[in-house]
């Protein structure tokens, strides 16, 4: 059995994903939208009306509510002096370990939704990967970002 990771996204995170579920499911409901107009003027049967409409629904059910809970309460990361472990997952769990030595850059993104939330987007890059924590608060963010390059340049130095 695995030891539950200690650190957990900002519960703001979850309206975070709700919102872009939110624009995302918009712009579905226009495509649907735009294939209604399509069976009626060509025509096609009345029945793929209804099947995207009840498929559009779920998905903005799921996407919008129950998929942004599932997720948030999955993802937790944890740094160490050695090495980052990041989980995350909807319905299968995934666990990465990042070894410091190998870190070699760390950025902080902050799109308009996360700013308005005062949230930011860690991304850590290695020689071959990018592993992403999101949904931080700002300033633990920054904080976070600097321990992290203090921490990968002492793993440099040991090697």
């Amino acid at each position: 059995m695995s030891i539950e990771l200690k650190n957990k996204i900002d519960p703001k995170g979850l309206t975070v994903w709700r919102i872009h579920a939110m624009i995302t499911s918009f712009i579905t409901l226009i495509i649907t939208a735009g294939v209604f107009v399509c069976t009626y003027y060509f025509d096609w049967y009345s029945w793929i009306q209804y099947a995207l409409l009840a498929l559009w629904v779920v998905s903005a059910i799921l996407g919008i509510v129950v998929f942004p809970k599932i997720r948030w309460s999955r993802w937790r990361y944890e740094v160490r002096e050695q090495e980052i472990e990041i989980q995350s997952g909807l319905f299968i769990v995934e666990r990465t370990l990042v070894p410091m030595i190998r870190v070699q850059h760390v950025d902080t993104i902050q799109g308009p939704i996360l700013k308005k939330y005062n949230l930011s987007e860690m991304n850590i890059s290695t020689a071959a990967t990018r592993h992403t924590i999101p949904a931080l608060k700002a300033e633990e963010a920054d904080e976070l970002r600097m321990r992290i390059s203090k921490l990968a340049r002492v793993a440099e130095e040991d090697v």
